[in-house]
């Protein structure tokens, strides 16, 4: 047992002096492999600590003069800096090691592809890092411009926010992987790109109602044919709008269902927007027995136009007056036509006044003993001799 410890002993001596032995040859001896875990270390725990102050100072300034311009790029700009820190630590790091000559034949350290490497994943770090910076930046815009649209009486382009959010993160993604790529990486950019472009040929044709869906998006931003909480109509729905996004818009139909609709057919329908309207019209035919006669046929509407004239809710105005007439004499009764507009639009309101005008009627016609007329028949029957 003592013969074998000496020999698994005598091993790890031996695996020991190949190593010393190997960083030696390559010119990185133990100590500089330590420094280089040091400096890592060191440039993280910086990060950290500056990320810490940030957070406190800006903890100090709101509470000092609130949410500013300041504070909110300070709190945008916060996790960056320390991804930018670690980035220069990270270059730094590189002094730690030694690496070879190209030029020369005799291998005085590390190759010198790694040391190239090192460079361009420092170079990297430090392109997501300002990336970062920016697509932190956009929450900024997306304040300003929630704060702008909370003061207009539209809700429709408070939707438009996250839609402009998405789409400068989106532009800021790519445009940084491209700069990665041809920069930093020197890759042929073009080459990748017309790569791309046969292939998205056929991702297009494949993705063609998304596009539609969103080119149907902007053309609702922009036209503005409803707003958020809007009564309308579109093809065989009705129901307030809910939501409108990239791809779809989103209608609560009176029944409780909420019904998702492509924005590709929302901008090719018609678009009735019950909301917009600013009176309900009512039409109706009110129908008394002949037995009511010239009289009683023009006292029935006097009372209905007495009636209209003092509800309140009745839109009086000249162009939408209330509309009262003797129109027909039909099989069974005499016609009395009757049409009005009941402001404000809400369709409850328009019920309890079509209630009210029905109730006054029947009690007005009650007293004067004027009778609703309803389908008769008379038969005489002939009698043989």
């Amino acid at each position: 047992m003592l013969e074998s410890f000496s020999v698994l002993l005598l091993g790890e001596i031996s695996l020991w002096d190949k190593t010393i032995n190997y960083q030696i040859l390559t010119g990185n001896p133990l100590w500089r492999l330590v420094m280089l875990l040091i400096v890592l270390v060191i440039t993280i725990t910086a990060g950290r600590m500056i990320q810490f102050f940030i957070d406190n100072y800006i903890i100090c300034l709101i509470q000092r003069r609130g949410e500013n311009l300041l504070s909110l790029t300070l709190k945008c700009l916060n996790k960056p800096i320390s991804v930018a820190v670690f980035a220069v630590g990270f270059h730094m790091s590189r002094l730690c090691l030694v690496f070879d000559n190209p030029q020369t034949e005799a291998i005085e350290g590390l190759s010198a592809t790694i040391n190239q490497g090192w460079t361009q994943i420092a170079k990297a770090v430090a392109a997501i890092a300002v990336a970062y910076a920016m697509f932190r930046l956009v929450d900024i815009v997306e304040y300003y411009l929630l704060r702008w649209t909370g003061k207009t009486q539209t809700k429709l382009d408070d939707m438009l926010v996250p839609v402009v959010r998405k789409s400068l993160r989106i532009t800021i993604a790519i445009i940084t992987a491209m700069f990665i790529v041809d920069n930093i990486l020197h890759q042929d950019v073009k080459s990748i790109l017309l790569g791309a472009g046969v292939g998205g040929i056929a991702i297009a044709m494949a993705a063609k109602e998304t596009i539609a869906n969103f080119f149907g998006s902007l053309t609702i931003f922009a036209d503005k044919p409803f707003q958020i909480d809007d009564m309308v109509k579109i093809a065989d729905f009705t129901g307030p709008i809910e939501e409108v996004g990239f791809r779809s818009t989103r209608i609560r139909t009176l029944n409780g269902h909420l019904v998702t609709i492509p924005n590709s057919t929302v901008a090719n329908s018609t678009i009735e927007n019950i909301s917009r309207r600013p009176f309900i019209r009512r039409i109706s035919n009110i129908t008394i027995t002949y037995d009511s006669g010239y009289n009683k046929t023009k006292r029935a509407i006097e009372i209905i136009k007495d009636i209209l004239a003092n509800t309140p809710e009745v839109n009086l105005e000249e162009g939408r007056p209330p509309r009262v007439y003797f129109t027909e004499f039909n099989d069974t009764s005499l016609n009395i036509y009757m049409s009005y507009w009941v402001k404000p639009a809400d369709i409850w309101v328009y019920n309890e006044v079509n209630e009210r005008v029905n109730m006054e009627i029947l009690k007005r016609f009650d007293s004067e003993g004027i009778e609703f007329a309803f389908p008769t028949q008379t038969l005489y029957l002939k009698k043989d001799q």
